[in-house]
C-alpha cells in the first residue's frame, strides 16, 4: 500500500471537460512553477482535444505549447492522452506516422503516454506502446471502463494482463463517464493487482457524483495513482478536487504527503482564469445520474443536444438517449469514448429522426461494422452489419495493417509550407486546419476565435 500519488489534470482534461478545451498557454504559464513544486506524480498537459483546439481555434502551435510547458515545468512528469492508432485525430493512421508522432512528442518533452483504444482492442495500442518504449518514456496502457452484458471484472483483468505482457509500464483504468461505483472499483483494482505487478492509475469523471467515493475505495484497494483536478476546475464533468482527496487521506496509510496550503494559491489563480473563459463554460453543472442509465459521457451529451437543436428536434432527446443502448448493442458494445461515442450517438440520432432504424448509415458507422476500427468485444448485429456492408467483406486483421506508409507522401504534399517534421504531423492529423494555420503563420497574422475579454 503506502502513499497515494496524484496526477493533476488542470492543464488538460479539466479545461477540456469544463471550458471546451479553450485554456491558452499564456494562462497556464504564470502558475506553472507553483504546479511544478507540488510533487505530483505527473501533470496532464497535452493530447485529447488540445491539439485540434490549439490549431483550429486558439491559433497556437501545439508543439510550441509542449516545449514551453516543458521549460516551465522541469521537475514534474508531463503526461498526454494518445488515442492509439487514431493518434489525436479521428481515423487510423499508418504506423510510420504514429511512430514519428511519438518520437517527436518525446523529443519535445513528453514523459507519460496514456494510450487507449475506443474499442479496447490491444492490437490498436501495440505500435504506440512500442514507440513509447523505444523513446525511453512511460507507456501507460489503458483499459476503458464500461458496463454491458459482456464486460465484467474478468474481462478487464484479462485485458490488463495482456497489456502488461505487451510491455506497459503502468495500467490506467479510464472511467470516462463516471460509471465506476466505489465497491466495484475496490473489487476491480484488487483483482488486477493480484494478477499484474505494475502501478495502477485510475482516471474518473464526477459526472454521476460517484468519483470521490470511488477514489477512496480505490485507495483502500491499493491503487497507486489517481487523476484529480485543482478544486477551482474540478467536479461536474471534470475530475474530483485534488485538495479534498489530499485532506481526506491525511494521516492515513494512503497519505499523499502533498501540501494543501501550497495548492491554495494555484486554486485561487485558476479561479480567476476560469472567469475569462465564461463564454465556453459547459452547460452541465452538478451531477447527472442519467449517465448511469444511458452511459452517455458529459461531452457526448452536449454534442447530442446541439445536434438535435440544429435539426429542430430537441424534443426527441429522450428517444435518442433510449436508442443509444440499442445501437451500442448492435455495434458489439463499444465503450462510449472518442470516437465510438460520437459514432453511436450520431447513428442513434439518425435512427430517431428518420423514424426508421438504419435507413441512413454514415460512413463511420459502416466502418465500425466493417471492423475498420478494430475488434468488438461482442459480435455485431448480423442484420445491421449486412445492411451496412452490402456485398463488402468485413476486415479481420489489425486495421492499420491495411494502411501504406504516409509520412513521405505527406511531406511531399506540404513541400515548403512545412517548417519542421512537427508541421508534417500536424498536417497528417488535421489537414485543412493545419494548412490554414500555416498560411496565417506565414502572413504573420493569426485570427484566433475570440470570446475572451481583452487583457
Amino acid at each position: 500500500m503506502g502513499k497515494l500519488q496524484i496526477t493533476d489534470t488542470v492543464l488538460r482534461d479539466a479545461h477540456q471537460s469544463l471550458l471546451a478545451t479553450r485554456m491558452r498557454t499564456k494562462d497556464m504559464l504564470p502558475i506553472a512553477e507553483k504546479l511544478d513544486r507540488i510533487g505530483y506524480w505527473s501533470l496532464e498537459v497535452w493530447g485529447g482535444a488540445t491539439f485540434d483546439t490549439c490549431l483550429r481555434f486558439l491559433k497556437e502551435d501545439p508543439w510550441e505549447r509542449l516545449r514551453t510547458l516543458r521549460k516551465a515545468i522541469p521537475n514534474t512528469r508531463l503526461q498526454m492522452l494518445l488515442r492509439g492508432q487514431n493518434i489525436l485525430g479521428y481515423r487510423h493512421y499508418a504506423d510510420d506516422v504514429l511512430e514519428k508522432f511519438v518520437e517527436r512528442a518525446a523529443a519535445n518533452g513528453m514523459d507519460v503516454f496514456r494510450i487507449f483504444d475506443a474499442l479496447n482492442d490491444p492490437r490498436n495500442m501495440r505500435t504506440a506502446m512500442d514507440a513509447v518504449k523505444k523513446a525511453g518514456k512511460i507507456a501507460e496502457a489503458t483499459v476503458s471502463y464500461t458496463i454491458s452484458p459482456v464486460h465484467d471484472n474478468a474481462y478487464f483483468v484479462k485485458m490488463a494482463k495482456e497489456l502488461a505482457g505487451m510491455g506497459a509500464d503502468t495500467i490506467c483504468i479510464k472511467d470516462m463517464a463516471g460509471l465506476l461505483a466505489p465497491y466495484d472499483a475496490y473489487d476491480l483494482i484488487k483483482a488486477i493487482k493480484s494478477e499484474v505487478d505494475i502501478p495502477i492509475h485510475l482516471h474518473a469523471h464526477c459526472t454521476s457524483g460517484m468519483a470521490p467515493m470511488t477514489y477512496l475505495k480505490a485507495a483502500e484497494a491499493g491503487v497507486d495513482i489517481v487523476d484529480c483536478a485543482i478544486s477551482s476546475l474540478s467536479s461536474g464533468t471534470s475530475q474530483p478536487p485534488t485538495e479534498s482527496l489530499v485532506a481526506s487521506l491525511k494521516g492515513t496509510e494512503y497519505d499523499t504527503g502533498l501540501d494543501i496550503g501550497a495548492m491554495a494559491e494555484i486554486a485561487a489563480y485558476i479561479k480567476d482564469v476560469r472567469k475569462k473563459y465564461v463564454a465556453y463554460e459547459s452547460g452541465f453543472t452538478g451531477v447527472d445520474t442519467n449517465v448511469l442509465i444511458y452511459q452517455v459521457p458529459g461531452g457526448m451529451m452536449s454534442n447530442l443536444e446541439s445536434q438535435l437543436r440544429d435539426q429542430g428536434a430537441i424534443d426527441k432527446l429522450k428517444d435518442v438517449l433510449e436508442e443509444i443502448p440499442r445501437v451500442r448493442k448492435d455495434f458489439g458494445y463499444p465503450p462510449l469514448v472518442t470516437p465510438s461515442s460520437q459514432i453511436v450517438g450520431t447513428q442513434a440520432t439518425l435512427n430517431v429522426i428518420t423514424g426508421q432504424r438504419y435507413m441512413m448509415i454514415p460512413t463511420e458507422s459502416k466502418n465500425v461494422l466493417k471492423g475498420m476500427y478494430g475488434r468488438s468485444v461482442a459480435p455485431f448485429n448480423a442484420e445491421v452489419q449486412k445492411k451496412a456492408l452490402k456485398k463488402e467483406e468485413p476486415v479481420t486483421c489489425r486495421p492499420a495493417d491495411l494502411l501504406p506508409p504516409e509520412m513521405d507522401k505527406l511531406t511531399a504534399e506540404l513541400g515548403d509550407k512545412a517548417k519542421s517534421v512537427e508541421d508534417v504531423l500536424s498536417y497528417a492529423l488535421f489537414p485543412a486546419v493545419a494548412l490554414q494555420f500555416f498560411a496565417e503563420r506565414e502572413a504573420g497574422k493569426f485570427e484566433p476565435e475570440d470570446k475572451l475579454p481583452k487583457d
